[in-house]
Order: structure tokens, then C-alpha cells, then sequence
């Protein structure tokens, strides 16, 4: 038969109570252990990041941009007046000289007031030719008449010296004497009116040739204008290139001001670049370039900067100093790098993911040995397209992680693998 045991029951419930009691110690100190423990250091692929090297010497400050060629020399030809297009000589692409003929417009207007303007202007030569002989007829009469009394002046006089010598000898009276000189002093008179007479005449026949020249030196002005209106409906390239653009077509109506065409030379070509306005602001005419045409890489010089903003950009344009590569055409993609300043002896590292010129960034530097780096203030000087000055912070031969950090945000320490 069973016998019962006293106590049994209780001495099992105060050893499960013991073993609980110790397993939540346990447990506690596991949590407290683990709380104190630090975080685990995350580590990343040495291949996944950027790991520059800080250098010291000369460093370049420069900003890129991209940009398209485009031709120095464009000429834009708008219609002088009103026509009608009737011929279309040269089509896109077609290499032209100056005087080359690449549209001929129709103006019946502008043909007409020409036909009226030359029939005007030869109305007044013809006016002009018969007034300038009927005023020299005039000053030849007056010439005539003038010589006809200067002739019977001398006359008159020869003729009263002759009677002062015969009255000295007695043979005339003192009438006769006196009758003759005065015949010769009024012919003397006449001739000097006379000779006022032809002066007057030759003046007023000056001041009517010039008055009636200057009509027609008007009118031969207006008829030279109405003729170059009716030449420039043979619209002529200008310039020796190439036709890039013929913006209308035959039997097509064009307004004054109007664009017709467009003519460049593609061999003198000029890099247009759009720099981001926060980067434009150090860019002056004449330093130096490069421009990438993907074909090769040309030396140049800024030209102009464009005072005005479009689209959060400035243009530059670079005058190209060395020769294109083959291919090279308007309209091309390019890269360009404007040169601004060149600093000696500066401590220098590729430019990180984030910060700019006077911010203190955290980089991680690579410990000398190690496959640790840790989180290090830096102060940053000035920054060009792909590099940046250190200020403080590192030193020459340190090496940093360039790439966003902001994955270990907190992290004081990462392991490279």
C-alpha cells in the first residue's frame, strides 16, 4: 500500500519557484549585458565606395557645363519689304558665296514706283539740261553786250585824248572837247554797269543750276532706293558658308522684317556652355577652356558671359583657338570646363557627395593599417568641378570615403571589407 509523504508537495513548489527566480536572473543579466554592449560596427565593400587620397600641390578651380557648338558668323536674312516668294534657289546645306541668289521674291509695288521714280528723275535731267543752256545763253548775251560798250568805251576814250591834243594846238573849241570826254566817261559808266549786269547774271544762273541740281540729285536718291528695293528681292547670301535654314517656300507671302533664311560658315564654329548661375559667378572673358567634343578635346577662351539667367543657367560662349576635330558640326553636344583660378601648394581631396565651399562635413577616414575608418570633421575651402581644398581636419596622404555617408548616420566607426 502507497504511504503518504509529508512535506512532498510543498518541496516541489519551492524548487520550481527557485528555478524560475534564478531564470529571471538570467534573463536580466543577459538584457543588462547586452544593453552595455556596443553597436555592432556596420561594415561595407571597399568596391562600393569612393576612397580618395588627400594631396598637396597645385589645384585647379574649374566649372563644367554642357553645351552645343555653334557658328561665330550667323547671318539672318529677313525680307526687305512685302513679296511673294517665286523661286527658292539653294536648299539647306548648300555652300553659297556672298552675292550667291538664294531667293527671288515678286513686288509689283516696288517694280512700279521704281518705273516712276526713274521717269521722274529723267524729266528733271532734261529740265536740268535745257535750263543750264538757256542761262548760259543768257550770260554769253550779257558777255556780248559788255564787250560791245567796253569796246566803244576805249573807243571814246582814244578819241577825247585826241581832242585834248588837237584843243591844245587850237584846232577844236572847248565844247568839242568837252562833249567828247564826257561821250567817253558815259560809255566808261555803261561799261561798269554792265560788267554788274553779267555779274548778276552769272550768279543767279549759279544759284539756279544748283537749286535744279539738287532737285535731281533728290530724285536720282530716290530712284537709287526704289532700285536697290527691287535688287534686294534676289535675296543674297551676304556671307560665304553654308544655307542652314530656308524658312519659306514658293508662292508664299511674305511681310516686311519676315525671316527668310539663315547662312553660316561651319568651319568657324564657338562653343555655347551652360553653366549652373551658383557656378557662373567667377566666370570673366578671357580665361581659358576646354571643350570636349567627344571626338576630342579643343583649347579655347571665354568670349562673352551672358548678363541674363534662363533656366537656372548662364551661357558662356568659348572662342575655340585650336583646330576642330573631323565631325565637327553645329549643333553638337559638347562639355565644356572653364577655367577660373589656379591655387600653389594647396592641400586638396576629390570633392565628397554633399557640402560646399566654407561647410565642416563629417568624412570617414580610412585609419593607416587598418580596414576601419572614422567619422572626421573637415573644413572645406574652395571647390572646382570634381575637387576640393581642405581647410582642417586632414592631412596630406590621409585617405577618406568621398561617397554619402548618410547610411551611417550616428556611426562613429565603419569597417571596409
Amino acid at each position: 500500500m502507497d504511504i503518504a509523504r509529508e512535506g512532498a508537495r510543498e518541496a516541489r513548489r519551492r524548487r520550481r519557484f527557485a528555478i524560475a527566480g534564478a531564470g529571471a536572473v538570467v534573463v536580466v543579466a543577459l538584457v543588462v549585458f547586452a544593453l552595455r554592449l556596443d553597436p555592432a560596427v556596420p561594415a561595407v565593400d571597399r568596391d562600393a565606395v569612393f576612397v580618395d587620397t588627400v594631396r598637396r600641390g597645385e589645384m585647379v578651380l574649374g566649372v563644367r557645363g554642357p553645351g552645343t557648338l555653334a557658328p561665330v558668323e550667323v547671318r539672318r536674312i529677313a525680307a526687305s519689304g512685302p513679296g511673294r516668294v517665286v523661286r527658292v534657289h539653294a536648299l539647306p546645306g548648300v555652300r553659297v558665296q556672298p552675292d550667291t541668289v538664294i531667293l527671288t521674291l515678286e513686288n509689283r509695288e516696288a517694280a512700279q514706283a521704281l518705273e516712276s521714280a526713274e521717269l521722274e528723275l529723267a524729266a528733271a535731267e532734261a529740265a536740268l539740261d535745257d535750263r543750264r543752256v538757256r542761262l548760259r545763253r543768257q550770260v554769253l548775251t550779257q558777255r556780248s553786250r559788255l564787250a560791245t560798250v567796253q569796246a566803244e568805251a576805249r573807243q571814246a576814250a582814244l578819241d577825247a585824248e585826241a581832242d585834248r591834243q588837237i584843243h591844245a594846238e587850237g584846232i577844236i573849241g572847248r565844247i568839242a572837247l568837252e562833249d567828247s570826254e564826257s561821250a567817253a566817261a558815259d560809255l566808261e559808266e555803261r561799261a561798269g554797269r554792265e560788267a554788274r549786269r553779267l555779274a548778276l547774271a552769272e550768279a543767279v544762273a549759279a544759284a539756279e543750276m544748283e537749286a535744279e541740281a539738287a532737285r535731281v540729285e533728290r530724285l536720282r536718291a530716290a530712284a537709287r532706293l526704289r532700285r536697290e528695293d527691287v535688287a534686294r528681292l534676289e535675296v543674297r547670301a551676304g556671307i560665304a558658308g553654308v544655307v542652314q535654314e530656308i524658312a519659306v517656300e514658293a508662292g508664299q507671302q511674305v511681310a516686311a522684317g519676315e525671316d527668310l533664311a539663315r547662312v553660316a560658315e561651319p568651319a568657324r564654329l564657338k562653343a555655347e556652355l551652360r553653366i549652373a548661375e551658383v557656378q557662373a559667378k567667377d566666370i570673366e572673358v578671357g580665361q581659358p577652356a576646354r571643350v570636349d567634343t567627344r571626338a576630342g578635346v579643343v583649347l579655347g577662351e571665354v568670349a562673352r558671359v551672358d548678363p541674363q539667367v534662363t533656366d537656372g543657367a548662364v551661357t558662356v560662349d568659348v572662342r575655340l583657338d585650336g583646330p576642330l576635330p573631323r565631325g565637327a558640326r553645329s549643333d553638337l553636344s559638347v562639355d565644356g570646363l572653364v577655367e577660373i583660378a589656379r591655387l600653389e601648394d594647396a592641400l586638396h581631396v576629390g570633392r565628397p557627395a554633399f557640402g560646399s565651399e566654407g561647410d565642416t562635413v563629417d568624412l570617414f577616414r580610412v585609419l593607416p593599417g587598418e580596414d576601419h575608418a572614422v567619422r572626421t570633421p573637415v573644413l572645406l575651402g574652395r571647390a572646382s568641378v570634381n575637387l576640393v581644398q581642405v581647410l582642417e581636419g586632414l592631412a596630406e596622404g590621409d585617405a577618406v570615403v568621398l561617397s554619402d555617408a548618410s547610411a551611417w548616420e550616428g556611426r562613429d566607426r565603419i569597417r571596409l571589407r
